[in-house]
C-alpha cells in the first residue's frame, strides 16, 4: 500500500517542481537512478509502466528504496486502466500518472486518497479530469499540444489549473524558464534528464547533477532563492 498520502505527494512535488521519470528492466540500475534523482532533490519520481519486467523491478524497487532512500517518493507511470494501477498500488506506489484520462482510475485513486495525475492534451480533458478530483494534470505530449503557449493560453481563463507539462521540456535554464514562466506548476522529464548515454556509462553522479541544476532553473524562474 502506499506510504504517502496524496496532500504530501502534492505538496512536496510543487515544491520541487521537477517529476524524473524512467523506466529500466534491471532493479540495481533502477535503484541507482533512483538514487541519483533524490541526491539531485528530485524527492518525487515516476517508475514508467513500459517494459514486461516492469511489475517485478517496480515491486522490488519499492523494497529497496524503503531502505536506502526512504525520503524517495516513487510512483508509477504509463497506467491506462484501473486493474493495473490497483496492482501498482498494492505493491507501493504513491502515486498514479497515465498518457491519457481514464475515470476508473480516478474513482480509485479517490478511495484511496491517491494522487492521480492523468494525461490531457485540451482544455476540456483538464476540466474534465479536475471533475473528477484530479490536482495535477500531465500536458502530455508537451511540446505537440502547443508547447509553452498552450499552458500560458488555458491558464489565462482558468488559473487555478496545476499542470505538469512532459514531453519537451529540456534540461537547459532557457527550455524550463520557459515552461515555468508560462504558468506550469511543475514539468515532468525522461530521456532529457535519464539520458541513455548517462545509464549506460553508469553516470549517476552525472543524472544528479544534472537534476539538481534543473531544479535550481525551475526555482530562479519562479523567482525563489537557489
Amino acid at each position: 500500500m502506499p506510504r504517502c498520502m496524496r496532500l504530501e505527494v502534492i505538496n512536496t512535488l510543487l515544491d520541487i517542481g521537477l517529476l524524473p521519470l524512467f523506466y529500466n528492466g534491471d532493479v540495481e540500475t533502477a535503484r541507482e537512478l533512483v538514487s541519483a534523482c533524490a541526491r539531485g532533490g528530485a524527492r518525487v519520481i515516476e517508475f514508467t509502466n513500459r517494459g514486461e519486467l516492469a511489475y517485478p523491478v517496480f515491486t522490488e524497487l519499492v523494497q529497496q528504496t524503503a531502505k536506502t532512500n526512504p525520503d524517495a517518493i516513487l510512483g508509477v507511470g504509463s497506467i491506462l486502466d484501473a486493474p493495473t494501477a490497483a496492482l501498482f498500488l498494492a505493491a507501493g506506489a504513491n502515486f498514479v500518472v497515465g498518457p491519457s484520462f481514464n475515470p476508473e482510475i480516478a474513482r480509485l485513486c479517490n478511495r484511496r486518497k491517491v494522487l492521480y495525475m492523468p494525461g490531457c492534451a485540451t482544455e476540456t480533458e483538464i476540466s474534465t479530469a479536475e471533475e473528477y478530483g484530479a490536482e495535477i494534470c500531465k500536458i502530455f505530449p508537451g511540446e505537440t499540444v502547443g508547447g509553452p503557449a498552450f499552458i500560458k493560453a488555458v491558464m489565462a481563463p482558468c488559473p487555478w489549473h496545476r499542470l505538469l507539462p512532459t514531453g519537451g521540456v529540456e534540461a537547459s535554464e532557457a527550455s524550463l524558464s520557459e515552461w515555468v514562466k508560462a504558468g506550469a506548476a511543475a514539468v515532468g522529464m525522461g530521456s532529457k534528464l535519464v539520458s541513455a548515454a548517462a545509464v549506460k556509462d553508469g553516470d549517476f553522479d552525472g543524472i544528479a547533477g544534472v537534476t539538481s541544476r534543473c531544479i535550481g532553473w525551475i526555482r530562479a524562474a519562479r523567482g525563489q532563492a537557489k
